[in-house]
């Protein structure tokens, strides 16, 4: 009789051990952290000059914290390339330490590198500048260009100081040709440097680019200044849906007046797929030492819009617009083949509330599909939850397991 119980009993308890782990694994799995810590997580390389040193008696500021649910999902917090399931990587010859290629109508990532790693924005931080620009000064706004402004460090536009220009033009010389003299003007306008770097922090703050904090109005290096190739996507996603911004990138040719005696200042769009890839909408282009080359770009084909971030990248073996070329081909053909989305720009931090009191992401596509929310769903999906289920089976496990040594026993008896 002893024997046989023991067996029951035995099968019992491993059956019961099998389930409960079968059952744990999952939640388990879900509540570990991360095997690695990504590199830059927090802060950008080391600079490679005494650019970002600080003004005597001040010091570096605190990098901005990481949070600890990445915006725009789960896959966001990835290191090394981010594709979806099954799909070919990226074609070769990618410079950039990170990327990431966007749906620009519904937020979708379609696939990126190291999306959350702080790095410099070089010019592209200009976007932000233009965002403030844009929501705070009048197109036909006249700001009379200072002898300051006129001798920033280049690239300059050309503008003349005593010139008149108005906001439409300086903005056109501060999108077009990236121009410092351009951007040193309409942060005067703006308050002064300091009052325009705070302006495009706050902006920066309430769009959810939490890897962002501008240190200059131009892209400059400066003490603490960093972002991400997620927060550029956010920020020039953003900056798309603004008409006035929109149109000033999609133009290749513009004058600034003549002033002070010189004639016209033709401005050209500097960059280079503009007018050459098939549906160019525009970008951005930047480059320091520090930053090395980065780069924002939109094209359409097909009705779908998409855009391409790049930054630390390098022109050699081919030019970074080549390669951001070649990323929009992958990305319109895993659109093609409709892959599953890696992630989701969203224009919110996590745990905050948008306007009608909830707490959902506030994406284009209306779904909220942030990690947060993508949590929350699973949660309402299955409201009983893992540890629910878990119990379940512990008190049946137990009820059959009696009937089990019940039934040996009695036969056992007999």
């Amino acid at each position: 009789m002893h024997s046989v119980v023991s067996r029951s009993l035995k099968v019992f308890t491993t059956t019961l051990a099998a389930a409960l782990l079968a059952l744990s694994t999952p939640a388990l799995a879900a509540a570990a952290p991360p095997q690695t810590a990504c590199a830059n997580r927090q802060v950008p390389p080391p600079p490679v000059d005494t650019s970002e040193k600080p003004a005597p008696g001040s010091q570096v500021p605190a990098p901005p914290a990481v949070p600890a649910v990445p915006a725009g999902g789960p896959r966001m917090a990835e290191c090394g390339l981010v594709t979806p399931n099954g799909a070919l990587n990226p074609p070769d010859g990618n410079t950039a330490a990170s990327w990431l290629v966007q749906d620009l109508d519904t937020g979708a990532v379609i696939a990126a590198k190291d999306p959350h790693a702080r790095q410099r924005p070089a010019s592209l931080i200009k976007t932000l500048l233009a965002l403030v620009v844009v929501d705070e000064l009048k197109p036909e706004q006249v700001i009379v260009a200072s002898k300051e402004d006129a001798e920033q460090e280049c690239t300059c536009v050309g503008l003349v100081a005593g010139g008149q220009y108005t906001v439409d033009q300086l903005l056109h010389g501060l999108l077009m040709h990236s121009g410092n003299d351009a951007a040193h003007a309409v942060a005067t306008a703006l308050g002064g440097d300091a009052a325009a770097v705070a302006k495009m922090n706050a902006t920066a703050a309430k769009i959810g680019a939490l890897d962002t904090r501008a240190a200059t109005p131009s892209g400059l290096d400066g003490p603490g200044m960093s972002t991400s190739a997620y927060d550029l996507s956010l920020i020039f996603h953003y900056a798309m849906k603004q008409p006035e911004f929109a149109k000033v990138v999609a133009t290749k040719n513009f004058e600034l007046p003549p002033a002070g005696g010189k004639p016209a200042v033709p401005v050209l769009n500097d960059n280079k797929l503009l007018g050459v890839y098939p549906g160019f909408l525009g970008g951005k282009t930047g480059f320091t030492n520090d930053a090395r080359h980065t780069y924002v770009g939109a094209a359409e084909r097909k009705g779908k819009r998409l855009a391409v971030v790049m930054v630390r990248a390098e022109q050699k073996p081919t030019k970074v617009v080549d390669q951001a070329a070649k990323l929009l081909d992958y990305g319109f053909a895993l659109e093609d083949d409709r892959a599953e989305p890696v992630g989701q720009i969203t224009y919110q931090a996590p745990g905050a509330t948008s306007e009608n009191g909830d707490s959902s992401a506030l994406g284009d596509n209306g779904t909220g599909n942030s990690g947060t929310s993508s949590a929350a769903a699973a949660a309402k999906a299955d409201p009983f939850g893992v540890t629910g289920w878990i119990i379940t089976l512990v008190v049946f496990l137990i009820i059959v397991g009696g009937f089990v040594v019940g039934h040996a026993r009695r036969k056992a008896a007999n």
